[in-house]
């Protein structure tokens, strides 16, 4: 390691400013297999006087590869090479659970539950579910893992019609919807980018302001009635989503 942060090779000026160069060592020792998961780096005191560099430089350095998901800072402990996560490929055209998805793939799926409960709704869920003044909600709210590795954090809200009894969901929502005969059949799902809040950084085992992925999703009964509205946190390290495209039939093609 003292090797890695030595002063030599840092006055190159055609490689870019110094924080950079300091990243991008490190990121090159990371993807080499010489710092491995769960190595720990020199405070910024020690790495500014190995290096030659000053701290406002190496803070910019270490910050780029923390934003990026390739250190993880702890808080009292210091910084540390970020485990190795194996992405996974999510298609958006299957209506499926996260049980359902893991298994799918031979894996095991975990659930930390943070809350299950009857709730007074919010204005966004009376909007989302189309609720009267009077109906209540049901709230699951839980991180899904796979073999320890948290990967999601699911916030899921419910018509108490629907769901009267929440603490009932153990494993897998849709398939206690599907006991009782109320699985959605179709679903719109809106994915945007987003900073990982501190809070959920914790549940996520991630540093805060990392990027993550935000999935809203409405689902809907055959009858076109709203069964399910759900707002999930994906780490952005883990997850690729994917839509199969096709062609518009001939009929319906618009040319410029």
């Amino acid at each position: 390691m003292d090797h890695l942060f030595s002063p030599e090779g840092f006055d190159d000026t055609g490689a870019g400013p110094l924080y950079v160069q300091l990243h991008r060592r490190i990121a090159e020792a990371i993807a080499s297999g010489r710092l491995k998961p769960g190595d720990s780096l020199p405070a910024e005191r020690e790495m500014a006087a190995m290096t030659g560099l000053s701290r406002v430089t190496v803070r910019k350095g270490v910050e780029a590869l923390v934003a990026s998901g390739q250190l993880v800072q702890r808080r009292g402990s210091g910084t540390f090479v970020a485990p190795k996560v194996e992405k996974l490929e999510q298609a958006l055209s299957l209506l499926t659970s996260f049980t359902e998805d893991m298994r799918r793939r031979g894996l095991n799926s975990e659930s930390r539950w943070l809350s299950r409960a009857l709730h007074n709704p919010s204005p966004e869920e009376v909007m989302a579910l189309g609720l009267a003044a009077d109906e209540r909600v049901a709230r699951l709210e839980r991180v899904r893992s796979s073999d320890g590795l948290p990967l999601a954090i699911e916030r899921a809200s419910l018509p108490q019609a629907i769901l009267p009894e929440p603490e009932r969901v153990t494993t897998s929502l849709y398939a206690e919807l599907q006991a009782r005969g109320l699985r959605p059949v179709r679903a719109v799902q809106r994915i945007s980018a987003v900073n990982v809040t501190p809070r959920d950084a914790e549940l996520l085992g991630v540093t805060a302001g990392v990027a993550g992925l935000r999935i809203e999703r409405i689902s809907y009964l055959p009858s076109g009635k709203v069964v399910e509205f759900t707002r999930s946190l994906y780490r952005g390290d883990a997850y690729d989503f994917a839509v199969e495209l096709k062609l518009a039939p001939e009929g319906e093609r618009k040319t410029e």
